[in-house]
């Protein structure tokens, strides 16, 4: 199936050769390139204050989880290291891991201590095959004292290798993932770190809340609701914690979308009788029908690079496909034309469109509901999941690389989270069910 997948890949990428530098290249997800082999040992402890252990563990953890999340790293087994406390450059001796076992390309290492109620980091990156210039980063971060900070950090950290090695792309370990969540017995908006760590309630509306969208600058939040009857959207300040005025249209109101530049959203409303696509600004005002089929259109998504096209799903034809179409509503495309299609979303570079698809649909027909990327352009799509179950609601990562879903394949819907080949799926949250998740801009 792997060579499977990188032969489909390589069709992709002749097909569009035009993307010369389209993420794909960039990342080698899926290529068959080779990643960059990093050792990270634990960061040495720089103080004998009792916090001191708890806050290594935590960086030490989330430093290493970082970099085995990115995609772009073959994280060397720390059964290879040389022994010893590598907590700064007089402690590393080059030769000891550029040569095997660990043959590593580049070390990350450094030192962490407590004094005064804060905690200090010292940080390297060094490139250890390069003698003459092996320093490739030196950081330094203080913050209080806490676990948090300590996490904090360690993502800060890792984020600065990812930039780096790269190819200039900003690293998601600072990026938020929204998600409906029925664990406390309302159906309400959580957030959690893309790691899945620090999740927590943002709405507590005591209804059914659905569609988390994050703003472009994160600073709102829009939703559907059933708080004030019909299905509604809402706008929620994430800067106040609570709700700010956004009008009602009538009708059932779902699936908001932001444009890029945060200051229109696209949503599929049936004020009219017939689910369509509208846009209004981000106040509310001005709105705009920009579809009139007979049968639903909804799931609109704007092209997070150009903001011209809108993805969304319509089922004028009978079952639900995908259709791509200009932000005023015109130059019309069909990108789907078999099974059940649902669900769009667009990946930053906005070149491909993941997205929920039954293939094979009807009583009796073989297959699941997976998640696969199509190439717009090319029309040419490389299926992702192949696990069971049904799996929903894809959204990118800023960076590209990744996307989150939902799944059901373990029992109830939760989350999970892959690589942009369909690799390294990771299951995020485990409490009550979850649903919808919509990845943080940035």
């Amino acid at each position: 199936m792997r060579r499977y997948l990188t032969s489909l890949f390589f069709l992709l990428l002749f097909a569009c050769s035009a993307m010369a530098q389209q993420d794909w290249i960039r990342t080698g997800t899926g290529l068959g390139v080779e990643k960059i082999r990093v050792s990270a040992p634990d960061f040495a402890a720089a103080s004998t204050e009792t916090q001191t252990a708890e806050l290594l563990t935590a960086f030490n953890s989330t430093l290493w989880n970082d970099l085995e999340q990115a995609g772009i790293f073959e994280m060397v087994s720390k059964s290879f290291y040389p022994l010893g406390r590598f907590g700064s450059p007089a402690d590393v001796r080059l030769e000891a891991w550029g040569n095997p076992p660990p043959n590593a390309s580049m070390l990350a290492f450094g030192n962490l201590g407590v004094g005064g109620g804060q905690v200090a980091v010292q940080g390297w990156l060094y490139d250890v095959k390069n003698a003459q210039s092996p320093q490739v980063l030196g950081k330094q971060y203080r913050e209080s004292a806490s676990a948090d900070n300590a996490r904090a950090i360690a993502h800060r950290f890792a984020n600065e290798i990812i930039f780096r090695l790269g190819g200039g792309i900003q690293g998601i370990t600072e990026s938020k993932i929204f998600f409906v969540s029925a664990r406390a017995g309302s159906k309400e908006v959580w957030s959690m770190d893309y790691d899945g760590a620090n999740q927590h309630a943002v709405t507590r509306m005591g209804s059914i809340s659905l569609s988390p969208r994050i703003s472009p600058d994160n600073s709102r939040l829009a939703f559907s609701s059933f708080a004030r009857g019909g299905p509604n959207v809402m706008m929620w300040s994430m800067e106040l914690g609570r709700l700010v005025s956004f009008p009602s249209f009538g009708g059932t109101n779902l699936s908001p979308a932001w444009s890029p530049d945060g200051t229109r959203l696209a949503f599929s409303s049936s004020r009219s009788g017939d689910p369509e696509i509208y846009t209004v600004d981000a106040n509310g005002s001005g709105l705009k029908r920009i579809t009139a089929y007979k049968g639903p259109d909804v799931s609109p998504v704007w092209n997070p690079k150009t903001g011209s096209q809108i993805a969304f799903v319509s089922g004028r034809t009978g079952l639900p496909q995908i259709y791509v179409m200009d932000s005023d509503g015109t130059n019309l495309q069909r990108l789907t034309d078999e099974g059940y299609a649902v669900s769009p979303s667009w990946s930053p570079n906005g070149q491909f469109l993941a997205f929920a698809w039954i293939r094979h649909y009807g009583p009796g027909a073989p297959g699941a509901q997976d998640i696969y990327i199509m190439d717009v352009a090319s029309r040419q799509w490389v299926q992702l999941t192949h696990d069971g179950g049904r799996n929903d609601f894809p959204s990118w990562s800023p960076d590209g690389r990744h996307l989150v879903f939902q799944s059901d394949r373990a029992g109830g819907d939760q989350i999970w989270t892959m690589l942009a080949d369909g690799s390294q799926q990771k299951r995020l949250t485990s409490d009550g069910k979850n649903s919808q998740p919509n990845w943080s801009f940035k």
